[in-house]
């Protein structure tokens, strides 16, 4: 019984130490992913402060990085209370080893006195030979073996209780050396964050003396922008136009050619009426296969809204591939924090507020711009200094806008991880890219929903 006992209780404690250390992986690795954030965020934003003043893209990034450090702060506090869930269940599996250590001890010392009372040979010897029949004296025999099997199961016991003790107990300590480590970190971190507000404050105060200038930066994005929509849209049509065209096109052919074979089918009816009869038996089959033909791309149609611009089975390929990938696509840059959502949003410290049909990502100049799908490139173009690369991907197109040193030219194919150009610098000095994500009717739709998250 104590044999069980003692194997469930290993059981249960090799169960939670399992538990936890999957917990503390899962924290480590969340931990690692948030300094990598900030290492980056730090990164840029030195290399703003060191080529300029204060700027819009340094709020931003400033405040991601409060974000990120106090999500990383969090995480921290949530690796405390699993250290002290840890301290707590050690310190209780400690008390219970010890209880039991007790007991198994005080069970031994009632099993040595019994013993020692009964250590004569002629005690032992009596006990078997007072047997009144043979088989009891085996059966005396095999009890007195197995008392003495009992007695070094006991030590055993003791002495394998004594080491998971002594291990919890090391456990334990080690908790406790881990936790001081995790506390000291989090004030160093919680210092820090002080120090990122301070900052923040400081930018802050800078860009409220300076709003009718940042009103007017405003104003020229919003410009820029809808060069950028009317190109874009201007590209689309084009686009579906030529699509049409080609269609048509297709139609046609295949529309002169039933002619032309309904033509020849004519002309042997009229040469032969065996040949008619002949002609009229393997007509109906492919009449059927037709009719089977239809019915399947109807049927497959019905899933699924096809669109002109997925008229072949590439553009349709890329449509699809796009569709599925959404939630996993990969960034556009390599590093870079967005400085600018989709949508309306706030200058923070202002009443100034702007609209963003794509994201605005602040990165090093010159940092590597790639596709974030297979398509192909549908043109290269300018809005009046940035440069801009427009991909189709089926029904769906990407536009990265303000590169440098493009990598590729109208029509030619590419796929996820294709260097497209460079990030140049934006007004303000700083570098940036803009990235937006299009359907074939103009809606634009948030990059943020169709890219991995970080």
């Amino acid at each position: 019984m104590i044999k069980k006992l003692f194997a469930a209780f290993i059981g249960f404690m090799i169960v939670v130490s399992c538990f936890s250390q999957d917990t503390k992986e899962d924290i480590q690795r969340k931990q690692q992913q948030l300094q990598k954030e900030i290492d980056d965020l730090n990164n840029t934003l030195g290399q703003i402060k060191s080529s300029k003043k204060q700027s819009l893209g340094q709020l931003a990034l400033v405040k991601r990085k409060i974000e990120a450090r106090t999500e990383l702060i969090n995480n921290i506090n949530r690796d405390l209370r699993r250290l002290d869930d840890n301290i707590y269940t050690n310190q209780i599996e400690i008390n219970h080893l010890r209880t039991e250590l007790d007991s198994l001890k005080a069970n031994y010392a009632k099993s040595l006195v019994f013993a020692y009372k009964n250590r004569s040979s002629y005690d032992y010897l009596n006990f078997i030979f007072s047997a009144t029949t043979f088989n009891d004296a085996i059966k005396r025999i095999a009890y007195l073996r197995s008392y003495k099997q009992y007695r070094e199961t006991q030590v055993g016991t003791i002495q394998k209780t004594q080491e998971v003790l002594q291990g919890k107990i090391s456990t334990l300590t080690s908790a406790k050396v881990e936790k001081n480590e995790v506390l000291t970190d989090q004030g160093k971190q919680l210092n820090v964050l002080q120090e990122d507000k301070k900052e923040q404050n400081d930018v802050l105060k800078d860009l409220k003396s300076k709003e009718t200038d940042i009103a007017s930066q405003i104003k020229q994005n919003q410009r820029d922008q809808q060069k950028l929509k009317g190109a874009l849209q201007a590209i689309i049509n084009r686009e579906i136009v030529e699509e049409k065209r080609k269609e048509a096109a297709r139609l046609k052919a295949i529309e002169d050619q039933k002619k032309k074979d309904a033509a020849v089918a004519a002309a042997n009816n009229n040469a032969s009426s065996g040949t008619a009869k002949a002609n009229t038996a393997t007509t109906t089959p492919n009449n059927n296969v037709s009719n089977s033909n239809t019915g399947t791309t109807t049927a497959a149609k019905s899933s699924r809204v096809y669109n002109v611009l997925e008229s072949t089975d590439e553009s349709l390929s890329n449509s699809i591939n796009f569709e599925t990938n959404r939630g996993k696509l990969p960034w556009p840059v390599n590093s870079g924090n967005v400085i600018i959502p989709f949508g309306r949003y706030q200058v923070p410290g202002t009443t100034l507020w702007g609209n963003s049909d794509g994201i605005t990502i602040a990165l090093p100049v010159g940092s590597a711009v790639k596709a974030v799908a297979d398509g192909e490139v549908r043109a290269v173009f300018d809005i009046g200094g940035p440069q801009v690369v427009v991909v189709r991907h089926g029904k769906y197109f990407t536009a990265y806008s303000n590169l440098t040193n493009i990598k590729v030219s109208t029509g030619t194919q590419v796929h996820a991880g294709t260097v497209l150009g460079n990030a140049d610098k934006g007004q303000e000095g700083d570098g940036e890219i803009t990235f937006m994500v299009e359907n074939s009717s103009g809606g634009y739709m948030n990059p943020e929903s169709w890219l991995r998250p970080k």
